[in-house]
């Protein structure tokens, strides 16, 4: 069984997404995320959530074309779909976890799903929140993170924790050395990789690493 977890959640989704829906991933599908599956022909390996945003024909459409099934009560229930999903993802332990449909009009998930991100690389799981226009990753101490020129035009350093320490970048246009960044600060904004590829390291802090493109 593949070693990649692609989570479908019900956030902005649109045909892009379908390129990173290999066929060996194993691919969930939290609420609306599991509706937007199966309307493309691709049948979940588990589709969960509470269901409230589709009506009750497509509840039972999901159903029907899911290999496994799990609904819960929106009122009971303390997690948002796309955190039970990820936490399934988690314990199944696998090398990598991509969200889609995780950014969206409610910030406020999005936002939560960024946090979500902190909770992968405890576990020393490789994970990214993807959509038409960005891909967001979280760097801990002591990592190297590699980054490869291509779609995306800007490389963007967010701290998650109050302060990072030690940031390091080689390979861009605006490298840094031992730089230090707050909360607050926008100096990490809109760099650009010179060259083939470049490297992101810290030595203390968490530290948010979002590559995008201007879209159309």
């Amino acid at each position: 069984m593949s070693d990649r977890i692609v989570i479908v959640t019900g956030g902005t989704l649109g045909e892009w997404a379908l390129g990173h829906l290999d066929r060996d991933a194993r691919i969930v599908g939290a609420d609306r995320g599991a509706l937007f599956l199966v309307r493309h022909g691709i049948k979940p390996l588990l589709s969960l959530g509470d269901f409230d945003s589709v009506t009750p024909e497509e509840r039972e459409y999901i159903r029907r074309h899911s290999e496994t099934f799990v609904d819960c009560d929106p009122v009971m229930k303390d997690l948002t779909d796309t955190e039970m999903a990820f936490r399934w993802a988690l314990e199944k332990r696998p090398r990598e976890i991509v969200l889609l449909g995780a950014l969206g009009t409610r910030f406020d998930h999005s936002l939560a799903n960024v946090h979500l991100l902190r909770k992968a690389l405890e576990r020393g799981i490789d994970c990214s929140i993807v959509d038409r226009c960005n891909e967001i990753r979280l760097l801990g101490p002591e990592r190297v993170l590699t980054l490869t020129s291509g779609a995306y035009a800007h490389v963007s350093l967010l701290p998650l924790s109050m302060e990072v320490k030690g940031i390091t970048l080689e390979g861009f246009k605006y490298p840094l050395t031992d730089a230090t960044l707050t909360v607050g600060q926008s100096l990490g904004i809109s760099n650009v990789i010179d060259g083939t590829s470049g490297r992101v390291r810290i030595r203390e802090g968490l530290l948010l690493v979002i590559r995008s493109s201007d879209g159309e």
